[in-house]
């Protein structure tokens, strides 16, 4: 791995691949012919330039949006976790490994606060989640002192875009 490329800030895009980035954010699936008409390129440097983006890691990927409730009806919970005071690192890398692990988890956040992780969890119901979360409870390597559970009553704004 060159250390140097992970290490180094890398250059700020300028208006051209940030037109780039938004355009791609919200249609993935667009064509080159359309994205380089829509940024004002022509196709050959636009695809250069994506191209450049994806090698830098701005762009991470493509995927599609994905409606889980009808892929996996079910119960949608946003967790927070809090790790003992003194747990220490290990106990954080720990608990990464289980959540990396665990599929009903999908999205893990560290965050500042009282709670240690922000956790986007997807149950079949309140019994799986009780379940699950038990055996997260009683592993010792773990050293959860809390979760506290936000099931999903609706959606009101979601987007797959970053910001």
């Amino acid at each position: 791995m060159d250390t140097k490329a992970t290490t180094s800030v890398a250059a700020p895009l300028d208006r051209i691949d940030e037109a780039i980035v938004d355009v791609l954010r919200h249609q993935g699936r667009i064509t080159y012919e359309k994205l380089s008409t829509l940024v004002h390129l022509t196709p050959r440097p636009c695809l250069e330039r994506v191209r450049k983006l994806e090698r830098r890691g701005v762009i991470r990927g493509y995927g599609a949006i994905i409606d889980l409730q009808q892929v996996s009806p079910g119960l949608s919970l946003l967790v927070l976790v809090a790790l003992s005071n003194q747990s220490g690192r290990s106990a954080q890398r720990a608990f990464e490994a289980t959540v990396r692990a665990c599929p009903q988890v999908y999205e893990c956040q560290l965050i500042s606060g009282h709670f240690d992780y922000s956790l986007r969890m997807r149950c079949r119901d309140m019994e799986h989640y009780r379940v699950l979360t038990e055996t997260w409870m009683n592993n010792d390597e773990l050293h959860i002192d809390k979760l506290v559970a936000h099931p999903e009553l609706a959606a009101v704004k979601s987007t797959a875009a970053q910001l």
